[in-house]
Formats: C-alpha cells, sequence, structure tokens
C-alpha cells in the first residue's frame, strides 16, 4: 500500500510538465498573457528544484510522513489555485506553490523506499519508480488533451486534488515510522541561502538564450545572485550546527562521485528526451504519438536495469554496475547520434531508446543506492535529496547546454539559406524551424526544396547537440572508474543501518 501511494505521488509529480504543456494553448487563449507563459514552466522548476535537498534534510529531522504530507498538501493547494486562475500572473504564482509541493515528492518518496527495503529489493523498487516516469511521459500529453477537449482545462489541475488525497492517506496509514523526539536545530538561514542561489541559477538557465539574451543584464544578475549566495551558503553550512546540507556528508567519496554521475544521467535524459521527439516530428515528420512511443522504448530497459542492478551491486560492488551501465550509456549515445540523419528508419531510433534505457537505468538507481547505503537514517533523507538534486540541477544545466549548441548550429546555416527559402526569411526577424516543422498548417505550405532544407538544418542542429551528450557521456564513464570498488556489507544490504 505504502508502495503503491508513492508510485501514484510520483506519477502526479511526472506528469505535471507534459500535461500543462499540451493544455498551454487553450489556457493562452482563455487568459491571454502569451509573453508571461514560459513563466508557467520556468518558476514551477525553479521551486521544485530550490526546494528538493531541503526536504530531504526536513525528512531526516521531523519525519518522513510529515514532510511528505506537507509537500503533498502545498502542491494540492497549488493545483487547485492553478485551477481556479483567471489571468496568466495568478497561474505563475499558484505555480509556485505547486512546484514548491512537487519538490518534496522525489526525495521523501525515494528516501520511504530506501527506509522500507532491502538492498536488493529497493532496486527493484527504483526500476518501478523508473517506469511510472516513463508511462508519464507518454500518457501525458494524451490525457491532458482528452481533458481540456472533454471538461475543461482547469481539470488538468484539479483531477490531482481526490488522487493526491489518496495518496496521501495511503502513506500516512501504512506507512509505519519511530520519529525520536530530539531538539533540533534547524538551518533555516542555510536553507533561505540555498533557494535564493538555486533559484538565481535556474532562473538563468532557463531563460538565458530563450527570453534572455546571455549577455542581458538579466542574466548577468541572476549569475552574480547564484555566486553570492552560493558562497554565502557554503560560509552557513560550514558553521551551523545542524546545516541543512552537511558539507562533511558531500565530502565523502562514494557520495560526491555518485552525485557526480547523478548530474551526468540527468543531463543525458534531458538530451535524449527532449530532441528525440523534436527530430522524429520535426525531421522525419512523424505525428506526436509515435515521437511518444518512441521515447516509451526508454521505459523498457530502464526497469529491467534498475531491477538488476541490485544483486550486481551486492556482487561485484558499485564501480563495476556503475560503470557497466555507463559504458552501455556511452555506447548507446554513439549509436543515437550516429543515427540521427534525415531518413532514419524511426524503429532504429526506438531500439537504441532501449539501449538507453538499460544504461540509464543501471547508472541513475546505482548512483541512488550508493548515497543511500552509505548513510545512516538520520542522513539518509538530506543524503537522497542531495542526490535528486544534482539530477535535476543536471537536466537544467543542458538545457542551457543543448538548447544553445543546436540554435547556433541552425542559425549558422540559416545564412546559407537565403535563395531557398525566400520571404521565409524576414530581415531582422529569426525563423524558428523548429515550430515550423512541427506545426502540420505550416509544414504542409513548405515546398519539396523548403522542407528539404529547413529538415536538414533541424538535423544538423541536433546531431551536434548529441555528439555533446556524447562528451557527456565519456565523462560519466570517467567518474565510473573512481566509484568505490568496495561490496555493501551484510547491514548495508538489509538495510540495519537505518538505525545505527
Amino acid at each position: 500500500m505504502v508502495l503503491g501511494s508513492l508510485l501514484v505521488a510520483m506519477f502526479l509529480s511526472a506528469m505535471e510538465g507534459t500535461i500543462v504543456a499540451t493544455a498551454m494553448p487553450t489556457i493562452i487563449g482563455d487568459l491571454g498573457g502569451f509573453a508571461l507563459f514560459t513563466w508557467v514552466f520556468s518558476l514551477f522548476l525553479l521551486a521544485q528544484v530550490a526546494t528538493i535537498p531541503i526536504y530531504g534534510r526536513l525528512s531526516d529531522v521531523i519525519g518522513r510522513k510529515r514532510v511528505f504530507a506537507i509537500g503533498v498538501l502545498i502542491f494540492l493547494a497549488g493545483s487547485l489555485l492553478c485551477g481556479a486562475s483567471h489571468t496568466m500572473v495568478f497561474l505563475i504564482i499558484a505555480r509556485v506553490i505547486q512546484g514548491a509541493g512537487a519538490g518534496a515528492v522525489l526525495p521523501v518518496a525515494s528516501t520511504i523506499v530506501g527506509d522500507i527495503y532491502s538492498l536488493q529489493e529497493r532496486a527493484r523498487v527504483q526500476g518501478y519508480i523508473s517506469s511510472a516516469w516513463a508511462l508519464a511521459s507518454v500518457v501525458g500529453p494524451t490525457l491532458g488533451g482528452l481533458i481540456v477537449q472533454t471538461i475543461g482545462w482547469s481539470w488538468i489541475f484539479w483531477i490531482n486534488i481526490p488522487i493526491g488525497l489518496l495518496t496521501l492517506i495511503g502513506v500516512w496509514v501504512f506507512h509505519q515510522e519511530t520519529v525520536t523526539k530530539t531538539k533540533h536545530s534547524i538551518d533555516w538561514l542555510g536553507s533561505l541561502t540555498l533557494v535564493i542561489g538555486t533559484s538565481s541559477l535556474i532562473l538563468a538557465l532557463v531563460q538565458g538564450g530563450v527570453v534572455w539574451a546571455w549577455s542581458s543584464p538579466q542574466s548577468d544578475l541572476s549569475f552574480a545572485v547564484f555566486a553570492v549566495f552560493a558562497v554565502l551558503f557554503i560560509w552557513r553550512e560550514s558553521r551551523a550546527k545542524e546545516p541543512m546540507l552537511p558539507l562533511d556528508l558531500m565530502k565523502r567519496r562514494s557520495i560526491a562521485v555518485a552525485n557526480l554521475i547523478a548530474l551526468v544521467t540527468g543531463g543525458i535524459t534531458y538530451g535524449i528526451t527532449s530532441f528525440t521527439p523534436t527530430f522524429a516530428q520535426g525531421v522525419l515528420g512523424t505525428s506526436s504519438l509515435a515521437a511518444g512511443l518512441i521515447i516509451a522504448t526508454l521505459s523498457i530497459g530502464w526497469p529491467v536495469a534498475a531491477i538488476l542492478s541490485g544483486p550486481l551491486i551486492i556482487r561485484h560492488g558499485y564501480r563495476f554496475t556503475g560503470l557497466l551501465s555507463l559504458f552501455i550509456t556511452l555506447l548507446a549515445t554513439l549509436v543515437f547520434a550516429l543515427l540521427l540523419r534525415p531518413g532514419v528508419n524511426p524503429f532504429l531510433l526506438a531500439g537504441a531508446m532501449t539501449i538507453f534505457g538499460f544504461g540509464l537505468g543501471g547508472a541513475s538507481t546505482t548512483s541512488l543506492l550508493a548515497v543511500q547505503t552509505v548513510v545512516s537514517y538520520t542522513q539518509r533523507g538530506v543524503s537522497t535529496g542531495a542526490n535528486m538534486f544534482a539530477r535535476t540541477l543536471g537536466s537544467s544545466l543542458w538545457v542551457a547546454l543543448l538548447g544553445s549548441v543546436m540554435n547556433s548550429v541552425m542559425e549558422s546555416r540559416l545564412t546559407s539559406l537565403h535563395g531557398v527559402l525566400g520571404n521565409m526569411l524576414k530581415p531582422g526577424q529569426k525563423l524558428d524551424i523548429t515550430n515550423v516543422l512541427l506545426d502540420p498548417i505550416r509544414r504542409s505550405r513548405l515546398g519539396a526544396v523548403q522542407l528539404q532544407a529547413l529538415t536538414h538544418t533541424l538535423a544538423a542542429g541536433i546531431e551536434h547537440a548529441f555528439w555533446w551528450v556524447f562528451a557527456t557521456a565519456v565523462v560519466g564513464v570517467a567518474l565510473g572508474f573512481v566509484m568505490p570498488k568496495g561490496v555493501p556489507t551484510e547491514a548495508e544490504q538489509q538495510g540495519d543501518t537505518a538505525r545505527t
């Protein structure tokens, strides 16, 4: 019952991005404020990422159930307000509240899994969790479209409320935990510096190059605020009685390397799940359903690798399991980069995506199990939260990196296409190739030569971005060699370190 409740909660959190993206054209039509719509996604992500480490630490201090309940209730309050929004500004504020609650779901749910299952069982359960996230990426767009066309866009938010309450009841009633009543000194100042610093970094990465120019005053100010508050955070954590993110914990080799691997795998996962649907629809001309099914094959290899990683870690250790998974990821990245050509068979992409699932599923699970197994119960929440934070931060960093690479390649190629594209290239305006190719009406109006020119340009941009993903995978393999060799002790395998 506890696991089922956690899976549903994670499914709701994972589906939030895709289901809202599907409904945004309708929401903009009702509320207006087109110029503000990017903030609907940016500030949700910002609030979610900034609060992940805080929830992880609080779960160690006041208990998993309480923190999970707080997070879910905040998420549901935000969902209620989102559905009741009458202006775009109101919706953005409600999304911040929703994101602040969503930040609790992933780290606390994963920490509860670490508490109630042994190492081998935990690996299998992580496979189930990964499947829930993969399923959400496929179900979200379809469900969002259905809800918008039938009962109205407000219900993409309000549907969270009855389901979320059921998950909350399931965890609260069936999860048994003993919280030691000890007086704690919560590091609120450290939390504040962490939130401000992280928020500034995410804001700069998500808005930079899209809404703001990288050299704009807004971007410069955001990066400067991040730098200042990062220094203040480190200074505070080195002096706090009970730091929000203990620096000595982060200095441990196994945890530091595992978190760096989480950062890398987060970036790679973002790269393939973001660019593959764009390539399938924009370059190959497939439907959104077919593009979604290609991504769905990721969920074939991911849970299998997650399940196998437990026995492999017990028998051969973290380094062997992590390296094997990262090598598979590297192979899949190379295959993918070579396949990204106009005219490639979509089934080949699906096959490569399955290989990706094996590599990323094993690497992600190994890094998470590594940080959970080597710490006690009183540090498992903050350790899990830091790993989740690193993975999500990796996705945000690669948003900026890969998007910039793709756009720069396409812009350089557009300069040689003036004769082919004709009046499509207006002086002083940039042609958004992706939007043209993904819009069925605008795509149908292109001549054969124009269509070929644009699809080849988009393919070149995505291909170059994927070579950066390949370089990231190389870094991941190098980190794998630094992971500790040892196998878990019998106590660590059974989770007996939970109370020590």
